[in-house]
């Protein structure tokens, strides 16, 4: 037997002044495509942006549904749309927040596994990392340089 370790890096940012002046702009998008999101049951709002290699910005925001299962998460909204307006182009970044109607979310919120398996998959199709930043309403917020950072071992076509 041999012990391997995997470690991640990240940057943790401690407000949206300290981004980049685009990446600022990304977040504010999120942001603001969260305030419509449809989450009457978890009433947990997220919101997500996409910069695109072209610079325009894609977004999306929860979608929930009474048959739990049936409702899309913010991320792949953004993605899916992003993809279905023109499937070769290349994501760049990606800005995620979230917001609770229950109580204040006071760390960042990452993507659930589901999103991060999309994520990789176009990570993986367009062969260049997705930069991805992420935050709750107030506190931290984290950015990592790949999906594959927080997805190691991840699951791409190259086992199909």
């Amino acid at each position: 037997m041999k012990l391997h370790t995997i470690s991640t890096a990240y940057a943790v940012y401690e407000h949206i002044g300290e981004l980049p002046v685009d990446i600022q702009e990304l977040m504010k998008a999120a942001v603001k495509i969260k305030e419509s999101a449809y989450a009457p049951y978890s009433n947990f709002k997220v919101g997500a942006a996409l910069l695109l290699a072209d610079g325009s910005i894609a977004v999306g925001n929860n979608q929930e549904n009474a048959a739990y299962p049936s409702g899309l998460c913010a991320e792949r909204v953004a993605i899916f749309h992003a993809s279905a307006k023109d499937p070769s182009m290349e994501i760049l970044t990606i800005a995620i927040v979230a917001s609770s109607e229950l109580n204040t979310v006071s760390k960042p919120v990452g993507p659930c596994g589901a999103c991060r398996q999309v994520l990789s998959e176009y990570e993986v199709k367009q062969e260049k990392e997705i930069e991805i930043y992420f935050m709750g309403e107030i506190g931290d917020i984290i950015r990592t340089n790949s999906v594959a950072d927080l997805l190691p071992f991840g699951f791409d076509k190259s086992y199909l």
